[in-house]
C-alpha cells in the first residue's frame, strides 16, 4: 500500500437543523463534541435523518485516495453489529483494503451525528463506541512497514490503549502524516501534539484555528516561524482564504476555488488531505499538491456528506 490510514471507524448520520436547535442542546457550532450512547439516542429522537454513510475523518481521506487511484488501506475498530457490517461494506465498495477483522464486542460501532445548519456549517456529536477502544493489538507492524505513509487522526489520540496503538504505529512507520482534527482536540492534547509535531511527524494537516492554538500563535507569521524551526511540512487550510504549505523554508500558498453553492462543509478538510497526499505520494510539487487538495475539497462541499 502507498498510504495506510488509522482512525476512528464512525458511521455518519446527517441531519439538517437550525441555529436554535444547537442553542437548545448546548452545542457550539462547527465543533465536535463527544457524547454517550444515551445522549445520541436522545438527539436522534429530535431530528429527521437525511443520510447515513460510513465515515471517520481519516477514513474519508483514505476513500478519497482510493478514488484517485492510490493504493490505500485503513485500520479502524468496529463491532460485528448492523452499523459495523455497513461500515465494512462501505469501505470495501470503495476498494479500500480494510485491515481490521470485526468481532462481537460489548460496545456498539461508533456513530457521529452531523448537524448541518442553514449556513452549511456542520456541528458534530460523536459517540465513539468501540472505535475509541483501538489498542496496540489491533496494529500489525508488518502492515505498517509495508506502507509508504501512515496517516493518523488527532481524534484517535487518547491516554491509555489508543495512545499505545498510536505509538506502535509511529515507531514502525516509514513516514507519518497526521491531522490535528479539531480545535477542542488540540486544546485537550496540546502538550502531546506539540511533542509529536516536533519529534515524530513528517507531515501535519491543520486548519488555521487548530495550528494557531497548537503553537500558541497570534498570527500565521508566528506559525511560519515555528514551522521553519522544526523543519516539518505543515499544511494549513484556511477556508475561503485558501491553503498553504510551510515545508522547511518554503512557504507556498494556494487560492480557494469559487463554487456556485456550498451545501455542506463536512469532509472539506478530509478530502483536501486526500488530494494533497495523492500529489505528495506521486512526487508532485507542493503547489500542485495544494491545488489537488483544493480541487477535491471544493467538489465535496457541493454535496451532503464526505464521500463522492
Amino acid at each position: 500500500m502507498k498510504i495506510l490510514g488509522i482512525g476512528n471507524a464512525i458511521v455518519d448520520i446527517f441531519c439538517k437543523v437550525n441555529d436554535e436547535f444547537l442553542k437548545k442542546n448546548s452545542l457550539i457550532k462547527s465543533t465536535m463534541k463527544l457524547i454517550n450512547e444515551k445522549k445520541l439516542k436522545n438527539l436522534l429522537s429530535l431530528v429527521a435523518i437525511e443520510k447515513t454513510i460510513s465515515g471517520g475523518s481519516v477514513a474519508n481521506s483514505i476513500v478519497g485516495l482510493s478514488q484517485l487511484g492510490t493504493a490505500a488501506g485503513f485500520i479502524g475498530k468496529i463491532n460485528n453489529d448492523i452499523f459495523g457490517k455497513k461500515y465494512e461494506q462501505g469501505l470495501k465498495k470503495e476498494k479500500v483494503n480494510y485491515l481490521y477483522t470485526k468481532r462481537k464486542e460489548n460496545i456498539a460501532t461508533g456513530t457521529c451525528l452531523i448537524l448541518i445548519t442553514p449556513d452549511s456549517e456542520r456541528t458534530m456529536c460523536t459517540f465513539l463506541g468501540i472505535s475509541g477502544k483501538i489498542n496496540e493489538n489491533d496494529i500489525d507492524p508488518k502492515i505498517i512497514k509495508n506502507s509508504e505513509i501512515v496517516f493518523l487522526e488527532g481524534y484517535l489520540w487518547d491516554e491509555g490503549e489508543p495512545k499505545k496503538a498510536f505509538s506502535k504505529a509511529i515507531s514502525n512507520s516509514n513516514k507519518v502524516a497526521m491531522s490535528l482534527s479539531d480545535l477542542f482536540c488540540v486544546e485537550r492534547h496540546k502538550k502531546s501534539f506539540l511533542e509529536l509535531a516536533k519529534n515524530k511527524l513528517d507531515l501535519i494537516f491543520a486548519n488555521e484555528q487548530e495550528i494557531l492554538s497548537l503553537t500558541d500563535s497570534k498570527s500565521l507569521e508566528e506559525v511560519i516561524s515555528f514551522s521553519k524551526q522544526i523543519k516539518k511540512n505543515i499544511v494549513i487550510t484556511r477556508g475561503a482564504k485558501g491553503s498553504m504549505s510551510i515545508n522547511n523554508n518554503e512557504v507556498i500558498e494556494c487560492k480557494a476555488k469559487k463554487v456556485s453553492k456550498i451545501v455542506d462543509l463536512t469532509g472539506a478538510g478530509d478530502l483536501f488531505a486526500a488530494g494533497y497526499l495523492h500529489g505528495y505520494i506521486n512526487k508532485l510539487s507542493n503547489k500542485q499538491c495544494l491545488q489537488k487538495g483544493t480541487d477535491l475539497s471544493s467538489k465535496i462541499i457541493q454535496k451532503i456528506g464526505a464521500r463522492f
